[in-house]
């Protein structure tokens, strides 16, 4: 707009116009202000988000190479238990003047094993079923096929688990898994055909994972948690229930409470463990445990973005709740309590401390509003601690299930969970008690 039509406007044309203009002005600063704000957050990484560590930044190693240490004492492969074969070689002449030495008496004076794999073919058997027409009442028969060796399927139930092991464990994609049947067995096998071997494991590992929810089922502690998984173009959602030694993946299109609802049907137990997703709450009939690794990666974040005030307080609370855990195998019930009334008693010092930004204000909403669930007490009053680790009275509580392998929606397999099994069955009189594990 030129000078010259502003000069043509009438002195309340021009008031309205400067006012429309100010309206714009403030929302365009406050629009910087927020962006500037953005741009001065720090960034997400595996230690201080939900960011996969296959994602985080890798620092580079040393370049100065490392100082040479003290050598170790030599050591060499033991000989194989049980050999295949054995092959005593006995001296005919002596390597030295040629003498005969057959008829001298010898010892071993060297033993070692030569290791090979053997020519690896497949094992074809070509089942022909014999038949004709009955002398007695004119009808077709035709034999009766070995069992074992019935007709559908050519693949036989070592070359399924084969499969089924290459895909799952070693997660090998189905491309690369026909090239090496071809390449490593001689068998030409397509990759329509490996997914159809997979489709009908389906059955018995949906079996298998219905034993493994009863077996959790049986216990008073759930712990759970969930991750992003890509089925076909679409983005699924990887669930995984565990306790104890047991745990049950389930790949739903779902982040909400009915894929919960789903595994849990009727039941429900006494304590449950997870991060704060809405889904996951709720379902405990006596507490709720938040997960402490997940609060940690939040407080690290506040601590990044330059709250000095309240989260380095909380980091150290929860750390030191953390180091409790490790020891409270040997710590009595009444001690435990105690450090819970002394956790609770910092805890509300914390929360008394201003942050010095809006990330350390949100995180100290986020403490309070959870506060409930983050030291969990039993009926007793004990202070109790889940753990990943086993069923323990007192550890630092994790849920994590982070890049799990995506396994199928038909039940086949899926990878084992971060957290790690437990030594200590689900069934056992310690983890009836409150002491969830992984």
């Amino acid at each position: 707009m030129d000078r010259d039509a502003l000069a043509s406007f009438l002195k309340e044309e021009l008031i309205a116009l400067i006012e429309a203009l100010a309206k714009q002005i403030d929302v365009l600063t406050k629009r910087v202000a927020a962006l500037e704000a953005e741009l001065g957050k720090p960034s997400k990484t595996p230690d201080n988000s939900s960011v996969p560590p296959s994602q985080g930044h890798k620092a580079s190693g040393e370049s100065e190479p490392k100082p040479k240490t003290k050598p170790h004492a030599g050591c060499h492969r033991p000989l194989h238990p049980n050999p295949t074969r054995r092959r005593d070689v006995l001296a005919d002449h002596c390597e030295h003047c040629r003498a005969d030495v057959s008829a001298v008496p010898q010892a071993v004076v060297h033993a070692y094993d030569r290791i090979e794999i053997p020519e690896i073919v497949p094992d074809v058997t070509r089942v022909t079923l014999h038949g004709g027409v009955c002398p007695c009442c004119r009808h077709r028969f035709r034999a009766t096929p070995p069992a074992g060796l019935e007709p559908g399927s050519p693949f036989g139930a070592n070359l399924r688990a084969f499969v089924l092991y290459l895909r799952f464990a070693q997660a090998i994609p189905f491309e690369r898994l026909a090239r090496l049947m071809s390449d490593l067995l001689g068998l030409e096998i397509s990759e329509g055909a490996l997914a159809n071997i997979l489709e009908d494991s389906g059955a018995a590992f949906s079996d298998q994972a219905g034993l493994i929810r009863e077996r959790l089922l049986l216990g008073t502690i759930l712990q759970s948690d969930e991750t992003s998984a890509r089925v076909g173009k679409k983005t699924w959602w990887t669930w995984v229930f565990h306790n104890g030694d047991s745990a049950c993946f389930k790949v739903r299109p779902s982040r909400g409470k009915a894929v919960v609802a789903e595994f849990l049907g009727e039941f429900r137990p006494e304590f449950w463990v997870s991060d704060r997703l809405g889904a996951q709450m709720g379902w405990a009939r006596m507490g709720h445990q938040a997960c402490l690794a997940h609060l940690l990666r939040d407080v690290q974040y506040a601590i990044d973005a330059g709250d000095v005030t309240f989260a380095p307080g909380v980091k150290k609370l929860l750390k030191q709740a953390v180091a409790i855990g490790h020891r409270r195998d040997r710590l009595a019930d009444s001690t435990l309590a105690a450090y819970q009334a002394q956790l609770e008693t910092k805890l509300d010092r914390l929360l008394r401390i201003e942050p010095a930004n809006p990330q350390g204000h949100k995180l100290q909403r986020i403490v309070k509003k959870f506060r409930q669930n983050l030291f969990s007490s039993s009926p007793e009053g004990t202070f109790r601690r889940p753990t990943t680790a086993r069923n323990r009275r007192f550890a630092p509580a994790s849920c994590s299930a982070r890049s799990p392998t995506a396994s199928a929606p038909n039940g086949a397999p899926g990878s084992t969970p971060m957290c790690g099994p437990c030594s200590r069955p689900p069934d056992d009189a310690a983890s009836r008690s409150f002491g969830p594990s992984a």
